[in-house]
């Protein structure tokens, strides 16, 4: 597990994000999963058997080690810093990374902390006072072979936290330019 960390954080925290209006998406079909709204969570399980998530690190981290960028998104607190790989039928499909500012981690939101293995995507918009905004998409990848991700703000009961998912080549998101 430690291999997709390895691989996989240091390219999301490097990717150059653009306002979604930056790229031609609305008629594409990865468009449609890069500006999802809702739970990507829930929209991935429609396309498997078995939906998982594995946790392959959670910890507080310095407000320092946050760019210029997700500290003007999540603000000056210190964050816990969840990474994750979201699978479908034992398919590494999204990598994750949230960060959740220690002051969003009060009142209701203090189960956050315990997720585990249970999706973000299932606990945030689960609730009434929940929205995305934010939204900035990256390609990892090639002009001729793409590798997308996305970054946005989460809020849920007015408290942010910042999500980052980067589609990893099996992911659904691909499929129809794959030809699958």
């Amino acid at each position: 597990m430690s291999e997709f960390k390895q691989l996989y954080s240091p390219l999301i925290r490097s990717a150059k994000w653009y306002p979604v209006q930056s790229w031609a998406l609305e008629q594409t079909s990865h468009g449609a999963w890069l500006l999802e709204s809702e739970s990507l969570s829930r929209r991935l399980a429609q396309y498997c058997q078995h939906f998982t998530v594995t946790v392959l690190a959670q910890t507080i981290i310095s407000n320092d080690n946050l760019s210029v960028m997700e500290r003007q998104l999540v603000g000056e607190s210190d964050c816990l810093e969840r990474e994750v790989i979201l699978y479908g039928d034992q398919q590494p499909w999204v990598f994750a990374r949230t960060l959740i500012p220690v002051t969003t981690l009060s009142g209701k939101e203090q189960d956050l902390v315990d997720l585990g293995n249970r999706p973000l995507g299932y606990r945030v918009f689960n609730d009434k006072n929940s929205r995305r905004d934010a939204l900035e998409i990256a390609n990892l990848g090639t002009q001729q072979q793409p590798r997308w991700a996305r970054r946005s703000r989460l809020w849920i009961n007015e408290k942010p936290m910042l999500v980052a998912e980067y589609f990893l080549t099996q992911s659904p998101v691909y499929a129809k330019e794959n030809g699958c």
